[in-house]
């Protein structure tokens, strides 16, 4: 018999590739952090030894939930900025909040927190984007999730960087500093067109092909974003990035809801990925992204939280049921977001548009380990006719019972599981309560 690290015997399979494919009663080994043999499970019993065997006899195990677009660290401030419009919210809340706390604490322990929450909901992977990039890299490495951190660059200073080249030196140290890590890669991640100036963009798109990694970006958010650029530029944000070079397979273009109809051509002609945050853009009255008409015209759309303070879950499963459903309702069409579609736009494209397409968003030989098992005979999602359908359609975080990172398992039995005392789920509470006295005195008077 052949050894291996563990097998796990699941009642299904979603590889998400091929697409609709559903394996029943069959068995995942993982040896080494990498998927070494997918086979029914009689097979696997009597041709592997695994040290660990975990037998989920009413589950489904799926790829790990890529979150293609989040803000860490702000999960310290989940709730702070509620019913108030963008830029509204930013200049009159999150901003003067970020100047007075943001600092390498704050960013450690509200990454940690966050990434707690998200292991819990299944996302083994997410795309980050905020201050103090070393900070965030130090807790995704202490809890174990796997991500990639944006290196973020903007005109105006903060406690972390004076401009944007200080914010690019200091990025790309961060790179040097944990390059080779297993669990981290990185992006280039200018906040926005209206606050990163056209020198500073070029750089970018040059850097990015030097160190070939993605371009992670705000981008026709709103239509004040689109309305300013005309009066300031002469053009609309995307012809703007497309003038300076940046509209390629690189680009992940966040948000995206005001798209004209040769927009969603372009994206889709460059091999562009538009992170789709469908709860934030409704909390913030932003509106509803084009989904339907992008998938129609073949653009690759991946699915993100946004950050908790403009969510107020990091919860991918809600995201991804939320999208299929606006993505319906906008379009007029129940046919516009099979589940199978809306479930790879949760998991491959989001792996794709980060470059990690060859290592993770499936379940397939050779890829990393990085899988959750959901429980399928809860009330809530019984009886069970198409399984890609009830995670779509019924399925929640709540049943997210086992979740394994670079063959680790970081959540067993629904607990978050660490070796080390100092990144167990207490500590990482612990660390994050004072944080809501001091936000909680910042909010009782002017922040402005």
């Amino acid at each position: 018999m052949t050894p291996v690290d563990t097998l796990i015997e699941c009642r299904w399979i979603v590889p998400v590739r091929p697409p609709g494919a559903v394996l029943q009663d069959h068995a995942l080994a993982i040896d080494g952090g990498r998927i070494v043999a997918i086979e029914p499970t009689p097979h696997a019993r009597a041709r592997l030894k695994p040290a660990r065997r975990v037998v989920l006899d009413e589950h489904v195990l799926i790829p790990g939930l890529v979150n293609a677009h989040t803000h860490a660290a702000m999960t310290l401030l989940r709730g702070v900025g509620d019913d108030l419009a963008l830029m509204d919210w930013l200049r009159n809340r999150i901003w003067p909040l970020e100047k007075a706390l943001a600092d390498r604490d704050f960013v450690y322990d509200g990454t940690r927190l966050a990434a707690l929450e998200m292991l819990r909901a299944g996302i083994t992977t997410c795309n980050d984007m905020y201050f103090f990039p070393d900070a965030a890299a130090r807790a995704f490495r202490d809890v174990g999730m796997r991500a990639v951190i944006g290196l973020i660059a903007i005109e105006f200073p903060t406690a972390y960087a004076t401009d944007a080249d200080d914010y690019l030196r200091k990025g790309l140290a961060t790179r040097d500093e944990f390059h080779g890590d297993p669990l981290l890669r990185f992006a280039l991640a200018p906040h926005a067109p209206y606050t990163v100036a056209d020198s500073t963009l070029e750089r970018i798109g040059t850097l990015a092909e030097e160190l070939d990694c993605p371009i992670h970006i705000h981008v026709h958010e709103t239509r004040d974003e689109i309305d300013h650029s005309i009066a300031e530029h002469g053009v609309r944000p995307l012809a703007r990035l497309d003038r300076l070079g940046l509209v390629s397979e690189r680009l992940l273009a966040v948000h995206a809801v005001e798209l004209s109809p040769a927009e969603i051509v372009l994206l889709a002609a460059r091999g562009c990925t538009v992170a789709h945050c469908p709860a934030s853009n409704l909390k913030l009255g932003n509106g509803i992204a084009p989904v339907a008409p992008l998938l129609q015209a073949g653009a690759h759309v991946a699915i993100g939280t946004d950050g908790a303070a403009s969510n107020n879950r990091l919860d991918m499963l809600e995201e991804l049921r939320l999208a299929a459903l606006l993505a319906k309702g906008a379009s007029r069409d129940a046919t516009a977001a099979p589940a199978a579609r809306m479930l790879q736009a949760a998991t491959l494209d989001g792996a794709r548009a980060l470059g990690l397409e060859d290592e993770l968003g499936s379940i397939e030989i050779g890829k990393a380990a990085d899988v959750v098992a959901l429980r399928l005979d809860d009330a809530s999602v019984t009886p069970c006719y198409d399984v890609i359908s009830q995670l779509v359609f019924a399925a929640s975080r709540e049943h997210v019972t086992d979740v394994w990172v670079n063959g680790v398992a970081v959540v067993q039995k629904q607990q978050f599981n660490s070796a080390r005392e100092t990144v167990s789920a207490a500590a990482i509470l612990s660390a994050a309560a004072p944080w809501q006295n001091r936000i909680r005195q910042f909010l009782n008077k002017p922040l402005a």
